[in-house]
């Protein structure tokens, strides 16, 4: 779920109980242009533009949702689900609240089917949805089960993490701009100094930022080690998780799948890091893989050194192909 005011939340609350479930019995009149199916290597999202009279705008919708499951598809080829839906929704910036992104408001929903639910602001412009990370933050959290709120701070985390790392090597953003916005975002993270168990946090409503980011920092730890030492990837791994267990609706607790994770990759790199973190009252630090990736923070800048092995390394992540690399 994307981080929003409170004002938006309750906007989309109203709207969303005004509304007929997704994958609902009740009938919508929809034009036939405003429904596409996409398909790859056996899996499928179900795309419905929903209360757009004009067509060139249906279009231009249903051309950026498919962008966007274009980057989806840079994890493993194929969407983490056979089957799942996405709604998208115009608001005005009255409903919104003034607020000035794009897309004011994602949710992935999970009564029935699995869905991703999008409302988008009506007069947001094609280059503006294109540079919004709301999209594929939400199709992101296809990738894992449902955790409950022991799992938030996973599950908004992998969210978090693939928002940049997707859209790089789908070529919406550069792989140093990625790179940035992850960085910045632990910055966020780093901010939030209540002193409160992350586990506490990720129960509540409170410290939303280090809810995100220190469970993105979570998996970028757990992409490197496994890239560096055990010879396979996070894309690897969750591509497994999604051929043998997951399902879109249903919960799983956050132990028994990382639990899985660690077995589908022959290491304890996902429950070794789950247990240091879980309870970390800040935000963990990112020394040793900034190191390992030759990535240096200097000022609110990053440089990125030329070291071989750390540069393949930053190229597996952000690139279009996974590549094993070596330990030294």
């Amino acid at each position: 779920m994307r981080p929003t005011r409170i004002a938006a939340l309750h906007l989309v609350i109203g709207l969303l109980l005004a509304a007929p479930a997704i994958g609902g019995d009740a009938q919508e009149t929809v034009q036939p242009d405003a429904e596409r199916t996409l398909r790859s290597d056996g899996s499928e999202l179900q795309v419905s533009v929903i209360g757009v009279n004009d067509a060139h705008r249906r279009a231009q919708l249903q051309d950026w949702l498919a962008e966007v499951a274009q980057a989806q598809l840079t994890a493993f080829g194929r969407y983490p689900l056979s089957s799942a839906r996405v709604r998208i929704e115009q608001v005005g910036r009255e409903q919104a609240h003034d607020d000035p992104s794009p897309v004011p408001w994602g949710q992935t929903l999970r009564r029935g089917d699995a869905a991703v639910l999008l409302f988008v602001r009506d007069d947001a412009t094609p280059a503006e949805l294109r540079a919004d990370w709301t999209a594929i933050h939400e199709l992101s959290h296809l990738f894992h089960p449902y955790m409950g709120r022991d799992g938030r701070w996973l599950s908004e985390g992998l969210a978090s993490y693939y928002q940049n790392v997707l859209r790089a090597r789908a070529g919406l953003l550069s792989p140093e701009r990625a790179w940035e916005l992850l960085d910045a975002g632990f910055g966020r993270g780093r901010r939030e100094s209540s002193g409160k168990p992350l586990i506490e946090l990720s129960r509540t409503h409170e410290g939303t930022m280090r809810v995100y980011w220190a469970g993105a920092a979570f998996w970028l730890q757990s992409d490197v080690a496994l890239r560096r030492d055990h010879g396979t990837s996070l894309d690897r791994v969750l591509s497994q998780y999604s051929a043998c267990c997951l399902k879109g609706t249903g919960e799983v607790a956050p132990e028994e799948f990382l639990a899985e994770l660690d077995r589908l990759s022959g290491t304890k790199v996902f429950s070794s890091n789950h247990a240091r973190m879980v309870e970390s009252r800040e935000f963990p630090s990112l020394e040793a893989v900034y190191r390992d990736l030759a990535i240096r923070a200097d000022d609110g800048a990053l440089a990125f050194g030329d070291d071989k092995q750390a540069a393949a390394l930053r190229r597996a992540i952000m690139g279009r192909g996974e590549g094993r690399v070596a330990a030294p």
